[in-house]
């Protein structure tokens, strides 16, 4: 009986607390530093070959060339795209290839880059990142 008492105490007690409310700024903060820290170890949100939805699954890897930084955008499934990291502000071209790259905004500190039907989520310092 003093378990049915003590349990029913807790429940109201939690009850009486509410839940409490997410500060926007601070949770839209961390996502921002999370896709940072995630884009320096390597993994970007992308949606390769026409996917729906975007994941972290993408690897990064950076190479320098006489033409700029190159970034090669690994799929899980082991395809790959290249993008050169372009100096006169455009974001990025397409490194190889015939098709171009498609950059647009995403958000106030992010890119998204279209090159056919593979699609990546870049940070805007991408180039500040890299070094």
């Amino acid at each position: 009986m003093f378990t049915r008492i003590s349990s029913a105490f807790l429940i109201l007690a939690l009850a009486a607390c509410g839940e409490p409310k997410a500060d926007t700024k601070v949770l839209a903060k961390a996502e921002a530093e999370q896709a940072v820290a995630a884009a320096e170890d390597g993994r970007v949100q992308c949606a390769p070959g026409g996917a729906k939805a975007f994941a972290r699954v993408c690897e990064i890897e950076r190479a320098e060339s006489d033409g700029g930084l190159v970034l090669t955008m690994r799929h899980p499934d082991g395809g790959f795209r290249r993008l050169l990291v372009a100096s006169d502000g455009r974001g990025v071209v397409a490194a190889d290839g015939a098709e171009p790259a498609v950059v647009t905004l995403a958000g106030a500190d992010e890119i998204e880059v279209a090159l056919g039907d593979d699609h990546y989520r870049l940070p805007a310092t991408m180039k500040a990142a890299a070094r």
